[in-house]
């Protein structure tokens, strides 16, 4: 894994701003769009401190398979209220809600 840089830090959180309500970006999406396809997990500990750099929609990344964040109590409620649609209680419905960039 590489280090963690605050010029990283924001190339990853330039992403997830792009994200539009309603949409969802998997961590591996992200990693891809910023030229690291092998760093989903650096993409993941980017976000978790993610309140060190600002506000950011955070919540509208997932896992590959739609999987909410564990320990991230809001995000569902979040989502729910941007229409996210969800095919059980832990999961994205990702073909419907993935982000298309």
């Amino acid at each position: 894994m590489r280090k963690l840089t605050d010029e990283l830090a924001y190339q990853v959180l330039s992403v997830v701003e792009e994200i539009p309500s309603g949409k969802v970006a998997s961590y591996g999406q992200i990693a891809t769009l910023i030229g690291r396809e092998k760093n989903s997990r650096l993409v993941g500990k980017i976000l978790s401190r993610a309140e060190y750099y600002g506000e950011y929609p955070c919540h509208r990344v997932v896992n590959h398979a739609g999987r909410l964040a564990p320990g991230f109590a809001a995000q569902k409620s979040l989502l729910l209220a941007e229409g996210v649609p969800f095919k059980d209680a832990v999961h994205v419905d990702m073909k419907r809600a993935r982000w298309d960039c």
